[in-house]
């Protein structure tokens, strides 16, 4: 019984280790992309902006009125 919760407790700790490493991953992609959106924004004018902005409502629109996919959990392994 020992061997057994041995192995299952070194398991979760190996996921969770991977599952760490996923988020730091995640957290650094987004701070770049945040940087990023920032400087892309300094750059455009508020005409472009207002162009963008009414894009993504069009776009978010359509994307509520279709059905959605269950996506599948990621895993480490």
């Amino acid at each position: 019984m020992d061997l057994v919760k041995n192995h299952l407790m070194y398991a979760v700790r190996e996921e969770v280790e991977v599952l760490k490493e996923q988020i730091k991953e995640l957290y650094e992609r987004n701070s770049v992309l945040e940087r990023e959106n920032a400087v892309l924004k300094s750059l455009a004018n508020s005409e472009q902006l207002n162009k963008l902005s009414s894009q993504l409502s069009q776009v978010n629109s359509v994307a509520l009125e279709e059905p959605q996919e269950p996506q599948e959990p990621v895993t480490g392994s």
